[in-house]
């Protein structure tokens, strides 16, 4: 059953519906990363970070509905559900119990590089195939890369 009927050719809606599903994925797992870890932090620096841990949260969540709203206005039904997520988040995550506040600035940098590279991929496959939806993933990148700067910064032996 097709409800909402795409704008897009076909061949481009299947790498731009791809390109948002992966994204969508992406953003739900790590708002779940960052949750987790903002939970289970500890250290001296547990307070800022926590801050920041819950903008992460944020920024993920509120990019995760735009992801999904341009999907369904595309017609590809986005798929948010945690056994989805579970079964395709490729993104490094966090471990069982109480995070070093060292630790977790070096998971949210990798955890956030490795979201921004596989949207750097997804924005140069998007960039014929559905123009609107690549300036989509580029604000969203833009929007990653800040986190991760100043995750970063909160580390000066990551830096460089």
């Amino acid at each position: 059953m097709t409800v909402v009927k795409s704008t897009l050719p076909e061949e481009a809606l299947g790498v731009t519906g791809t390109a948002l599903q992966d994204t969508l994925v992406d953003l739900l797992g790590l708002s779940l990363v960052g949750k987790q870890a903002h939970w289970n932090i500890v250290g001296p620096r547990f307070r800022s970070i926590h801050l920041q841990l819950d903008e992460v949260v944020a920024t993920a969540r509120a990019h995760s509905d735009t992801v999904a709203e341009r999907a369904s206005a595309l017609g590809v039904p986005p798929d948010g559900r945690p056994e989805t997520i579970a079964a395709t988040f490729a993104l490094p995550g966090t471990k069982d119990g109480w995070l070093r506040d060292t630790e977790v600035v070096e998971l949210m940098v990798s955890s956030l590089e490795a979201a921004i590279g596989r949207l750097r991929e997804r924005i140069e496959a998007t960039e014929k195939a559905d123009p609107v939806t690549q300036d989509l993933l580029i604000t969203i990148t833009a929007d990653l890369e800040k986190q991760r700067w100043m995750f970063q910064a909160e580390n000066h032996t990551s830096a460089g």
